[in-house]
């Protein structure tokens, strides 16, 4: 699926790969996250056959303009679990809506484990 929108200008398409790379390097750069992971097992081992590390562990689900994003992520020993995911949480959908300049309804974190 993607996203699409039409300006003065012409017709935009966004694909939801390119909006999981966006969310996916945001995700990587906020502060006490070490890594994006998979779901499941089946899901790991077709991540492992993409080229882009960030789309990892990422999934996005397309609604006409509204966008859903669920991140799978690791985070480091020692910080605040709740701190973190609001401010994951923040950092995506800003960094996905100026992107896109879509809505983004729902950011969803859930936190695979954490790392040393």
């Amino acid at each position: 699926m993607s996203v699409n929108t039409a300006n003065a200008y012409g017709r935009i398409t966004v694909t939801d790969e390119a909006i999981a790379q966006i969310a996916g390097t945001t995700a990587l750069d906020c502060y006490g996250i070490v890594d994006l992971v998979s779901k499941r097992l089946s899901d790991s081992i077709a991540d492992l056959m993409k080229k882009q590390r960030a789309s990892r562990g990422v999934k996005v689900i397309t609604n006409g303009d509204r966008i859903l994003v669920d991140l799978y992520v690791i985070i480091k020993y020692g910080v605040s679990i709740d701190a973190v995911a609001q401010s994951l949480r923040k950092s995506v959908k800003y960094g996905v809506e100026r992107f896109t300049g879509m809505v983004v309804d729902t950011v969803n974190v859930n936190v695979a484990g954490i790392r040393v």
